[in-house]
């Protein structure tokens, strides 16, 4: 397999690293062409914690910067290798990976190759398993074990974000609502108690449920309660005894894990509520001087990020952390997955002038 070229325009860069199929559990090969093509950069400390590589400047800057993205995809739908095409006058690079967020990955590697004294100093961060559960996440692994190599005074992450600047992130919890009946042959319902039935409230809670916009340092996010699954029943002639229904909310990052339990609690109260999966939103973090220079250097206007990511383990440790890449998340994991040519060039470009200052 060939080395990635990090003196490559950062679009065919892209394009290298994409073609390098990295689905969730099959990062190594990637990982390994990133750590051969870094550690021979002579400006950057090179350590690698199983699939994640991190590259640290040693300039002795009063300020440090991590900057971060994930190597690994969710599964291939026929979406690989890459190609280009044009629509409506717009350049494209298509295929798994192209947005969520090999794009943002492929702009950090060139600048952390060419930057040789940034203004502050960098913690560049490639790491594993982001795509799927907390406890294989390479970021988290790395929080876990080496949590020193997280230290810095502000955060940035890679992914999509249209080449915009996107602050903190939404909470994330999932719960399930059960209820619960007795069973019995369908033929005589009258002797069982079906599960599904009762299941009904339930449902219309959620359809009258009126999600809050919050207003988080200057920035407003959307929250949401939504039905994601429901299971019951074990037979066609069988009055079911269970059902569940899970349920996803995201909140704002003013409000706590725990603040969000007990709203999902009180939203449900008088159902058997359990809650599967919680994490912590993170607040924009706009506020501090080295995050205002970064808007100002990138000249766009911040906006909310209203799913969850991996800039809430930055914001866990008290560091300002935003989303600032390109492509649209809305096209991630989708089967025509893109990312537009000229957002690669804004993020190289924006970052490029915060680093440097030019």
């Amino acid at each position: 397999m060939p080395g990635l070229d990090l003196t490559a325009d950062a679009v065919l860069l892209t394009q290298a690293i994409c073609d390098v199929e990295s689905v969730s559990g099959n990062e190594g090969p990637l990982a390994d062409l990133i750590e051969a093509a870094i550690r021979a950069v002579p400006h950057l400390t090179v350590r690698r914690y199983g699939d994640t590589i991190v590259a640290r400047t040693e300039l002795g800057r009063p300020i440090r910067v991590a900057i971060a993205g994930h190597i690994d995809t969710v599964p291939l739908n026929d979406n690989l290798p890459t190609w280009f095409e044009e629509v409506d006058g717009e350049r494209r690079l298509y295929g798994r990976g192209t947005t969520d967020m090999k794009a943002g990955t492929a702009v950090q590697l060139k600048l952390a190759a060419e930057l040789a004294e940034p203004l502050p100093d960098v913690t560049w961060i490639w790491y594993d398993h982001e795509e799927v559960g907390e406890d294989l996440n390479g970021l988290n692994r790395l929080l876990q074990e080496h949590p020193e190599e997280l230290q810095a005074d502000f955060a940035i992450l890679g992914e999509p974000s249209i080449a915009g600047i996107e602050g903190g992130c939404n909470g994330n919890l999932r719960a399930e609502i059960r209820t619960s009946g007795r069973r019995a042959h369908s033929a005589r319902g009258w002797i069982g108690v079906n599960a599904i039935h009762l299941a009904a409230p339930i449902l219309d809670r959620l359809a009258a449920y009126e999600p809050r916009s919050v207003e988080v340092d200057g920035l407003v996010y959307r929250e949401g309660l939504n039905a994601v699954t429901i299971h019951g029943g074990v037979a066609g002639n069988v009055i079911p005894d269970e059902c569940v229904v899970q349920v996803n909310h995201r909140f704002a990052p003013s409000r706590s894990p725990e603040e969000a339990v007990r709203h999902i609690e009180e939203v449900f109260a008088g159902f058997d509520v359990r809650i599967v999966d919680i994490a912590a939103g993170a607040r924009p973090g706009l506020d501090v001087p080295i995050a205002k220079a970064f808007v100002e250097a990138v000249g766009a206007e911040p906006r909310p990020k209203y799913g969850w990511t991996d800039v809430a383990r930055f914001a866990g440790l008290r560091i300002p952390a935003v989303n600032y890449g390109p492509g649209d998340p809305l096209k991630a994991h989708t089967d025509d997955e893109y990312v537009p040519v000229d957002q690669i060039h804004a993020v190289e470009a924006g970052l490029r002038a915060w680093l440097t200052g030019a």
